[in-house]
């Protein structure tokens, strides 16, 4: 049996993604998580052979939470599913460990026979990704700019942010300041656009 795991923070989507696979005769859902934090605990504690995950999530991203499963050693194989066809998202995904990337519309029997693939050993990837990802620019952001652009996006102020993760206000300006110019934009929220829009974030 392929025991995955399921990290979606739709809940009705969860729902069907996990009935869906169950009707598998070799894949055994052995947990469901509504974000990438839930996931990553889900994960320390079922070790499952595949999680299966968005990308937005609340909490934790999916990108964030395959770069945690590869940081702390866990042996699960991570398979992206998205709406997003986003060549930055596909190339952080790969820099990231995953195994699989696939988009949210593709036929259902692709998902079970790309959990296949993927547990044996193997890399799916969505072929109308795999094409746009040699389009887009390189990412040009820091890990910590896309951390502090990510929450600008949501609306936080910059004291929100700094007390958020733990830096000055001073450092948060800086690292927005570094982004906003990175990308050519006039402003925070423009940059936040144009980064999202790229797949950066």
């Amino acid at each position: 049996m392929i025991r995955i795991l399921i990290a979606e923070d739709q809940a009705l989507l969860l729902g069907a993604l996990a009935a869906l696979l169950r009707l598998e005769g070799d894949i055994e859902v052995v947990g469901m998580a509504p974000n990438g934090q839930q996931a990553l605990a889900m994960c320390k504690e079922h070790r499952p052979d595949v999680v299966l995950t968005d990308i937005e999530m609340p909490l934790m991203t999916g990108l964030e939470l395959a770069a945690a499963l590869a940081e702390l050693g866990l042996p699960c194989k991570v398979v992206i599913v998205t709406t997003f066809a986003r060549s930055g998202y596909l190339r952080r995904a790969l820099a990231a460990g995953v195994r699989g990337y696939l988009l949210k519309d593709a036929p259902a029997e692709n998902l079970a026979a790309a959990i296949r693939t993927v547990h044996g050993g193997g890399r799916v990837v969505a072929p109308e990704l795999a094409l746009e990802s040699w389009s887009g620019g390189a990412d040009p952001l820091s890990e910590r700019e896309r951390q502090v652009l990510r929450l600008a996006g949501e609306g936080k102020s910059s004291a929100d942010i700094a007390r958020l993760i733990h830096l000055s206000e001073g450092t948060v300006r800086n690292y927005l300041s570094e982004a906003i110019s990175k990308l050519n934009a006039g402003n925070r929220v423009e940059a936040f656009r144009l980064a999202r829009d790229a797949g950066w974030l």
